[in-house]
Formats: C-alpha cells, sequence, structure tokens
C-alpha cells in the first residue's frame, strides 16, 4: 500500500461512488436537482482559488461593461 493521503477531490468522489452503490436511485435524484438548482461548492471547489479569482474578475468585468453599454 502507499502512505499518500488522499486529496479532498479524491475523498468527495470515493464518498460519492459509495453512496451510488447503496442508493442508486436516490442518487439520481440528487443529481438531477443538483442540475437544476447548480451547486456553488462544487463549482469553486474544482476551479481552485486561482480559478475563482479569475471567475470574480470576469463577472466583475461584465457587470461594468454592461453597465457602461446599457
Amino acid at each position: 500500500m502507499n502512505n499518500r493521503q488522499e486529496h479532498p477531490k479524491e475523498k468527495r468522489e470515493r464518498l460519492r461512488q459509495q453512496e451510488l452503490k447503496r442508493n442508486p436511485g436516490g442518487a439520481l435524484r440528487d443529481g438531477f436537482s443538483r442540475g437544476e438548482n447548480g451547486n456553488l461548492t462544487d463549482l469553486v471547489g474544482d476551479l481552485g482559488w486561482k480559478g475563482t479569482g479569475l471567475l470574480i474578475i470576469v463577472l466583475l468585468v461584465g457587470y461594468v461593461l454592461y453597465k457602461l453599454l446599457f
């Protein structure tokens, strides 16, 4: 066995896979509702801090440009 620690992203995926095995219908329903509502936590977790900062900057610049043009 390797002594490598599990990253949070890997742990979330492992727990998600275990839940799918135990309760496939409930996981499917959760997936549909998550897709409808969006999940900011997953988005930010996948982007990391640099990607999140870039997303915020792009949104702010877009908002400023929108206000200037309209």
